[in-house]
């Protein structure tokens, strides 16, 4: 009541001051929560962010532990086989593969959990040892190459102390080079400098290599896995020709050198992949391979997928995927969400990626004309002469266009490709209702009439190729050189040798020397950052 008895006495100018302060004073209190709300605003968004980086960390810690448990179990899985009753069931050759294969995916699962293991901190766990082999020493008789890594500079650097360092001894590493034909060994000596004001001692870094305290150089990395890949040569070859030459390297550790090389070349792959899926024509085709089954005691048909980007894409590079089966899963889990031409036979396990939605078949004209090829060959039918006539026309053309510009080649094909074509399906359909059912002449008719809008859509665009022969080009090399090491040893095996492969021909497809490409990259990749790994894939990379 006081208050209000001191409120009436006030008169009015009293009064507006009165009313001033107090509205002063509440518009201080909305401003004070307002600040406050955005206070906790901003508390309630950290919190989320924290949450959100927590659960990302968790998952991240669930996946590298699923990753390390299934990893563990396929190396338990692996040395059950090196050293099992399992082996006694199989021949000399089929142990010789399995024994370098074993050898090589054990390597390649102890770089995984290395990787794995090393980002998950120091913090968790005890780090896993591994027992290392003793290593003999080099053959004396070897011619010798030095390498001295010194300081940049021999003052003392701490502390601005400026003294002159004293060379107090030095480390001396001996590296196995390999240049075709020949081995070296690289003597790396980098000397120790010591300040004997300030007590600092200074050594040249240890050049990054791939593989980490190893022997072998990059040249000689290189050399196994082009031998063994493009050349196909079995490590067992290899272990013989290396002997011949007087350093005898045991068959094992070539693996070994295999397995770590896998590992560190897949990034290379993942991004060629999507560089390859980025194309919107793609040829796809597959070949059987056939891998072993150790357990077993006998090999099963497992195949080699490959898809390479269009005939006429800038883009040249071949991606190859090792599967188990031929079913068309494979294809699909390859190409989801893939949209674009895509060049195939007549199989049907791409049919699900057809029916997906968005991908257009293209029919292969050369596989139409192996039909009718074949036919003549038998039996010298007239008209299986007469439709190679029409295809071998339509070819004529298609050598004038090869190296023109999309346009020019689509105007080209619609000029004289398209009345072709035409001409082709009437005289097809004709002889269709000629000759009995059943007959092989009927089947090459059937062949070509019932795929005929994807045999004739490379006329509707230049960028279409006619046929698969671009892709089977990248497959005939494979297929024969699996008469060489005949089977797969496992299908981790599969997945790294179509890896490797799959560098090894985009090299050659743009025209680098396979030896040469593998060997920059391997030395590049140690201290390369994985944001710029695009720079090198084959069709970027530059020799330095």
């Amino acid at each position: 009541m006081s208050n209000i008895d001191s409120i009436e006495r006030m008169d009015e100018s009293q009064l507006r001051d009165f009313a001033r302060r107090l509205l002063n004073q509440v518009s201080d209190n909305q401003k004070q929560i307002a600040e406050f709300s955005s206070v906790v605003a901003q508390c309630h968004a950290e919190i989320a962010e924290r949450d959100r980086t927590i659960q990302a960390k968790d998952q991240l810690i669930r996946w590298k532990e699923d990753r390390i448990t299934m990893l563990t179990y396929e190396m338990a899985v692996l040395r059950r086989w090196k050293f099992g009753r399992s082996r006694e069931g199989l021949n000399a050759d089929q142990l010789s593969l399995l024994d370098e294969t074993i050898d090589a995916d054990i390597a390649s699962i102890e770089a995984e959990l290395d990787d794995l293991q090393d980002g998950a901190g120091a913090g968790e766990g005890k780090p896993r040892t591994r027992r290392k082999p003793r290593r003999a020493p080099l053959p004396p008789d070897l011619p010798r190459t030095e390498f001295r890594h010194e300081p940049d500079s021999t003052l003392c650097a701490h502390a601005g102390c400026g003294v002159p360092m004293q060379r107090i001894g030095e480390d001396v590493t001996e590296k196995l080079d390999y240049t075709p034909g020949t081995f070296m060994v690289e003597r790396h000596v980098r000397g120790k400098w010591v300040c004997r004001c300030c007590q600092t001692l200074v050594q040249a870094p240890v050049p990054a290599h791939v593989i980490d305290k190893g022997i072998p150089t990059e040249g000689l990395l290189a050399h196994v896995l082009v031998a063994k890949y493009a050349d196909h040569l079995p490590l067992a070859r290899q272990e013989n020709i290396f002997a011949r030459a007087g350093v005898p390297i045991a068959r094992s550790t070539l693996a070994q050198w295999v397995g770590q090389c896998g590992v560190q070349l897949q990034p290379l792959v993942d991004a060629l992949r999507a560089e390859v899926l980025a194309c919107p024509v793609l040829h796809a085709d597959e070949t059987p391979v056939q891998m072993l089954k150790p357990g077993a005691g006998k090999t099963h048909r497992a195949y080699l997928w490959a898809y390479a980007a269009g005939r006429f894409e800038p883009l040249r590079a071949v991606v190859y995927d090792f599967c188990e089966s031929r079913a068309g899963k494979h294809a699909s889990a390859f190409l989801e969400g893939w949209r674009g031409h895509l060049m195939v036979d007549d199989y049907a396990g791409y049919n699900a990626v057809l029916r997906s939605g968005g991908v257009v078949e293209l029919g292969c004209l050369a596989h139409a004309r192996r039909k009718f090829f074949d036919l003549h060959q038998s039996g010298g039918s007239p008209i299986a002469a007469k439709a190679l006539e029409y295809i071998g026309h339509i070819y004529d053309i298609e050598r004038t266009v090869v190296d023109a510009d999309c346009e020019v080649r689509r105007q080209i094909r619609d000029r004289h490709s398209r009345p072709l074509m035409e001409a082709l399906r009437e005289w097809m359909i004709l002889q269709r209702s000629l000759v009995p059912d059943g007959s092989a002449t009927a089947k090459a008719l059937e062949y070509s009439l019932r795929r005929w809008d994807a045999l004739a859509r490379f006329v509707e665009d230049g960028r279409l190729p006619v046929d698969n022969n671009h892709l089977e080009g990248q497959i005939r090399p494979i297929a024969v050189g699996k008469h060489n090491w005949l089977f797969a040893g496992s299908l981790r095996a599969g997945q790294r040798a179509a890896a490797v492969m799959t560098l090894v021909n985009s090299a050659r497809l743009n025209g680098h020397d396979p030896y040469a490409y593998m060997k920059d990259v391997l030395q590049r990749l140690p201290t390369h950052k994985m944001s710029a790994i695009a720079e090198l894939l084959p069709h970027r990379w530059q020799p330095r």
